[in-house]
């Protein structure tokens, strides 16, 4: 058994920005998952004009996987017969839909929950310290 503290895990891959004139544009992604925030996962988005975060629930990435799940800002959806999923992102001022590889996200989940096991989150949040937090207003 591994007693060494879980670790960040941070995985590039290139998403598809689905657009009205063709094909997919690239867009090169990090996909970021930090221990100390047990319940989360952060994708920074790499374009011209700058990166974008956006951070979800790293459940809601797993459900997406195997059927269509979403509530609010993020939707993901996995494309039938298809290694694909497309993740809808949407705010006040529009949507992007975005394709990515099934195989891709599976494998930094996976590498995930080699640092943090579902089912264990809580057993890594540190509740003094999220109050602290909290309290401070940080």
């Amino acid at each position: 058994m591994n007693n060494a503290a879980p670790v960040t895990v941070e995985v590039g891959i290139t998403v598809g920005l689905r657009g009205m004139l063709g094909g997919p544009v690239p867009v090169p992604t990090e996909l970021r998952y930090d221990p100390t925030d047990p319940y989360a996962v952060t994708a920074t988005f790499h374009h011209g004009q700058g990166d974008i975060d956006w951070i979800f629930a790293r459940d809601l990435l797993a459900d997406g996987l195997l059927a269509p799940t979403g509530d609010g800002d993020l939707h993901v959806n996995p494309v039938v017969d298809s290694d694909t999923v497309l993740l809808v992102l949407t705010t006040p001022d529009g949507a992007a839909v975005m394709e990515t590889s099934a195989e891709e996200l599976a494998a930094f989940l996976d590498l995930s929950y080699e640092q943090v096991p579902p089912g264990t989150e809580w057993d890594h949040v540190d509740f003094d310290a999220e109050l602290a937090r909290l309290a401070t207003g940080n």
